[in-house]
């Protein structure tokens, strides 16, 4: 019987195809066959011919005709900021002594929404940080807490309902009342006007009144170093119709000065990209001081270090990577360029990029303006900015710069390294709003998700909507005053309803034309009334938001609209939350302020408000 595995002509077989074949590749890797896995694991090499022959398959062996750079000489033009301008407000002199993020995000800390009192744990803690400055005074601790006492509420009164209304909060202001001092009421009055006394309508004697004004001293410095406030307890930078921060700074320049504006400011992460540099803005008057001139220039010839970072893939055939960045488990999109550029970056061209350290104090703007690199064969390149070339160039590539708020002017290189604190911790939210679309009742509500309760945390707006309803509801069944419908023998068992309801966190914002426009909508606050059936007092009660968010203009010696344009909320919704920040700062200090952030909602929603209905008669 014939071999058919022996070949007598290989190259008729050839020719012929007598003989097909597949040709498989196997993995290269130790394949033990005993349960001694130490020879496997040593990845034993005995053909140096082979090894050879792999890094010319690889391409290691293929010559790119270029040099490494061995020496690299920069040459950068630095500034400083020195001015910065909040909203409409004017410009003032920039303090790098405290981050940017809390001259720009503090909020006044309320402590009232209207005629209600807010915020009881501040204002209990302010109080005993009175008493115990004056306690070696005198004996004035009950004169003070006599003149600044916490009121007793009344859970029979409506205009209570703000307390009375939450089991929780009723029973901290009545173990509190008569009992502790209201110190936010003393550090209200101290602030509002010159010429105060803390001893004002106090029993004081005249030998201790100097005393008591140096601890009212103390008192109001104490405060405003425990909480980062807005001088004047108004924040131009934070814009409530657009529920977000705009702000401007300044840095003198060779050529004059340069602007950087940032409009629209809202994400809580204060970086160089949410600004841009302003062509032709008015100035902010950053004349550099004879004494202190923040310009200068650095020149230094340095060694470029190759650019490494945690599981940097290596080029080399046989060098083992790390393994901490698994680029297997990345899956971008066809559309997310991000990722895209990324995994480009760190696979193809990752051991083409250097590094020239250069070290910058906060608050500097530099500008690279020469940059010549020397390689192993002693040649000397010019390197220009990859992002040279006009603004709206389709091409042009730029990374860490700013851009142009005019797309006509020429692109800027520069790098701004801004004074902010690399971590900021979050607290909970003290309020939190939604603006959503609602198509079917054809506007916007605002839902209040979390309110500023009145002994100081945030509490779940829906909870507290159906409690105070239940409160008032409460009071007219205990009244015994509530009118009862006369039901007929012939009378139809049903009625005619002009408004359904909604819960009393939902606060509408109907579409109203914008001034001086033709075809510009804007969103405008609205109310809608509180019905209860068989109130003899009033038939109805406007229902008003309890956050600062959205009480803007209600608050002031003049009420006053507020609008909200209607690209703010897009058919996505909108969420602003409101939270206590505090980071520490380069000299070791603690900076706590109150700050808002804008984030995309979840989508559009219904509020069930339905007008002109046939409904069944619920007692027939």
């Amino acid at each position: 019987m014939a071999d058919r595995f022996f070949i007598e002509d290989m190259q008729v077989a050839l020719e012929a195809k007598t003989f097909p074949s597949l040709t498989l590749w196997n993995r290269i890797e130790g394949r033990p066959r005993t349960v001694n896995f130490e020879r496997a694991l040593r990845s034993e090499v005995r053909d140096a011919l082979w090894m050879l022959t792999r890094q010319w398959q690889a391409g290691e062996l293929r010559g790119e005709d270029a040099g490494s750079p061995v020496f690299a000489r920069v040459h950068v033009a630095t500034t400083r900021l020195n001015r910065v301008k909040l909203g409409d407000s004017s410009a003032q002199d920039f303090d790098d002594s405290v981050p940017l993020e809390a001259q720009v995000e503090s909020l006044p800390i309320p402590l009232a929404a209207g005629n209600q009192a807010i915020s009881l744990d501040l204002r209990l803690v302010m109080g005993r940080r009175w008493l115990k400055l004056i306690a070696g005074i005198a004996d004035y601790a009950g004169l003070f807490i006599a003149r600044y006492r916490i009121a007793v509420p009344d859970p029979a009164d409506r205009a209570d309902a703000a307390v009375c209304a939450h089991a929780t909060v009723w029973q901290t202001f009545a173990a509190t009342a008569q009992r502790a001092m209201d110190g936010g009421a003393l550090y209200t009055y101290l602030t509002g006007g010159a010429g105060r006394h803390a001893y004002d309508n106090v029993g004081v004697l005249d030998a201790h009144k100097a005393a008591i004004d140096a601890a009212a001293k103390r008192f109001v410095a104490w405060v405003e170093r425990l909480f980062t406030q807005p001088a004047g307890r108004v924040n131009a930078a934070w814009q409530p119709d657009r529920l977000e921060y705009r702000f401007a700074c300044a840095a003198p320049t060779s050529a004059g000065e340069k602007v950087l504006t940032a409009g629209e400011y809202y994400d809580g992460r204060l970086d160089w990209h949410d600004f841009d540099v302003a062509t032709g803005a008015a100035s902010l008057g950053t004349a550099p001081p004879a004494d202190a001139d923040p310009r200068s220039a650095i020149t230094r010839t340095m060694i470029p270090v190759p650019l490494t970072y945690a599981g940097m893939p290596h080029p080399r055939w046989w060098t083992m990577e790390d393994g901490r960045t698994n680029f297997g488990q990345v899956r971008p999109d066809t559309t997310d360029l991000a990722k895209l550029l990324l995994i480009e970056f760190a696979l193809v061209y990752s051991n083409d990029w250097f590094v020239v350290p250069m070290t910058l104090p906060g608050g500097s703007i530099a500008a690279v303006e020469g940059l010549a690199v020397t390689n192993v064969f002693g040649e000397r390149i010019w390197i220009e900015a990859a992002g040279r070339g006009p603004e709206a160039a389709r091409q042009r590539w730029s990374l860490f710069t700013l851009s142009a708020a005019d797309t006509a002017a020429p692109s800027n290189a520069s790098l701004v390294v801004l004074p902010t604190a690399p971590k900021v911790q979050e607290g909970e939210p003290r309020e939190e709003v939604v603006f959503i679309r609602d198509e079917m009742a054809n506007m916007v509500w605002a839902i209040e998700k979390t309110i500023p309760a009145p002994d100081g945390p945030g509490r779940s707006g829906d909870t507290s909507a159906r409690e105070t309803r239940a409160y008032h509801e409460r009071l007219i069944a205990a009244a015994g005053t509530a009118s009862q419908p006369v039901l007929f023998e012939n009378e139809a068992a049903i009625r005619y309803d002009v408004m359904s309801t909604v819960p009393e966190n939902w606060i509408p914002f109907v579409g109203v034309r914008e001034q001086g426009s033709v075809r510009g909508i804007s969103l405008q606050r609205a109310a809608l009334p509180r019905i209860i059936e068989g109130d003899p007092v009033r038939p109805y009660e406007i229902v008003r938001p309890r956050t600062t968010l959205l009480r803007a203009g209600l608050d002031g010696p003049t009420p006053r609209g507020y609008l909200v344009p209607e690209e703010e909320v897009p058919r996505a919704g909108t969420r602003v939350t409101e939270c206590f920040q505090r980071t520490r700062w380069t000299d070791g200090r603690a900076f706590v302020w109150l700050g808002a952030r804008k984030r995309t909602g979840r989508g559009e929603g219904w509020s069930g408000l339905a007008f002109d209905r046939i409904v069944p008669k619920t007692n027939v």
